[in-house]
């Protein structure tokens, strides 16, 4: 996977890097946030896009 399409998701509970995926940066508008389950929250929380480090 080309690294400058790579998103990480970050839980809105806990706080936790927990899913990676890409991203069309040309066609997108805004940051994605996505209904997910957390394995460490154990139910599903609100996963946004977190910032590129």
């Amino acid at each position: 996977m080309p690294q400058a399409n790579l998103i990480r998701f970050q839980c809105s509970a806990c706080k936790r890097y927990t899913y990676w995926s890409r991203k069309n940066v040309r066609k997108s508008e805004g940051k994605l946030a996505l209904k997910k389950f957390c394995r460490w929250c154990h139910k599903q929380t609100q996963h946004k896009e977190a910032k590129k480090t």
